[in-house]
């Protein structure tokens, strides 16, 4: 019998040894449940094959290649992936909708002597379950939002954060982005889907009677939008800003952008559309800081007359007001650590 699952946190317990998704590369990219490994039994192109024939011919014939080409994929994964399993070994398969290519492959596994299962519904179960946790039901945990200037680290709090045993969820991580217009990372963003994957597995990993700290964002990280849940528990969450002087923040973000602004012609292409809301002759000026190859003047030159103003714009627009405020002189591992004592303490009592 398909398993179900009511919640998602339940769908995460499984308890299985592996997760088999069976779908498609092309599905498997775009989303899966965290910790699949992908075995298809139909590719990209097997599978709008199958798809065209079934519209246009027949479903008799699309339905009897499609068994021939599954069966043929599955034998072959259990000889080449599978077979150093042993008795005991417990898979839980998926397909999209928990269907005959699931079903053929778990029941190929159960032939075996293997003790498999498959999600009921399949990878559509999944997705309304990860829609109900973060678009309709309220967000379990409490929150609690580092601000403060583009460049205090606040990324790297986080990190030190968790060292000490604090929650956290790094929400640019997940979104491969450093939610800046400069913020793009290598390899891209995931889609849409995976990142309220990563999402939500990464809050449902968490204790709900815990604070869990994160980086004070806006609606989108880059091209990532915060699912509503989510959003609304962090506008109303209690922040604590981070302040550090300009020249320290100056030093910490030239190292961080250090790939962008070696790349003079990637960073006048993104730099280049603030025209529209700075003007000409501000975006010639750092036009010329980069021709220049001044890295430090631009990265200060950027925050004061850009990423700064844009912050403290965002900041009234949301009326929201710091619990806490801590300093870090220097924004060194020394620095850093002290800052995160002292947030660490400031969590404990919120």
């Amino acid at each position: 019998m398909p398993l179900k699952f009511a919640t998602l946190p339940e769908l995460y317990a499984h308890g299985f040894d592996t997760v088999i998704d069976v779908r498609s590369p092309a599905e498997f990219a775009e989303d899966r449940l965290p910790g699949a490994i992908n075995l298809p039994v139909l590719d990209n192109e097997e599978r709008a094959r199958v798809g065209t024939i079934y519209v246009q011919q027949s479903p008799f014939l699309a339905r009897k290649l499609g068994a021939a080409l599954v069966f043929r994929n599955a034998a072959n994964h259990i000889e080449r992936h599978l077979s150093h399993h042993d008795g005991g070994w417990r898979p839980l398969v998926y397909c999209w909708r928990g269907g005959q290519r699931s079903g053929s492959f778990t029941w190929m596994l159960q032939q075996i002597g293997w003790r498999a299962d498959v999600v009921e519904g399949g990878y559509r179960t999944y997705r309304r379950l990860v829609n109900r946790y973060l678009y309709d039901d309220p967000l379990p945990h409490r929150l609690v939002a580092l601000d403060g200037y583009t460049g205090t680290a606040k990324t790297e709090l986080l990190s030190l954060l968790a060292a000490r045993g604090v929650q956290v969820v790094d929400l640019e991580a997940l979104a491969n982005h450093r939610g800046s217009l400069l913020g793009t990372m290598p390899g891209g963003q995931p889609s849409q889907k995976a990142f309220e994957s990563a999402l939500a597995a990464g809050f449902c990993d968490l204790d709900p009677t815990r604070p869990v700290v994160v980086e004070a964002e806006s609606s989108k990280i880059g091209e990532r939008i915060l699912p509503p849940s989510l959003w609304t528990a962090l506008r109303a969450a209690p922040r604590i800003e981070v302040a550090a002087p300009l020249e320290a923040r100056t030093a910490y973000l030239t190292a961080a952008y250090k790939d962008i602004l070696s790349d003079s012609q990637r960073l006048k292409e993104r730099l280049d559309p603030l025209r529209l809301h700075r003007g000409h002759e501000v975006v010639d000026g750092w036009f010329a800081l980069i021709e220049g190859g001044d890295k430090l003047g631009l990265t200060r030159t950027l925050m004061e007359q850009h990423y700064d103003p844009a912050y403290l714009k965002s900041r009234k627009s949301h009326g929201a007001d710091a619990v806490a405020k801590v300093t870090a002189e220097t924004l060194d591992a020394q620095g850093l650590q002290a800052a995160a004592a002292k947030i660490e303490s400031i969590v404990s009592q919120i």
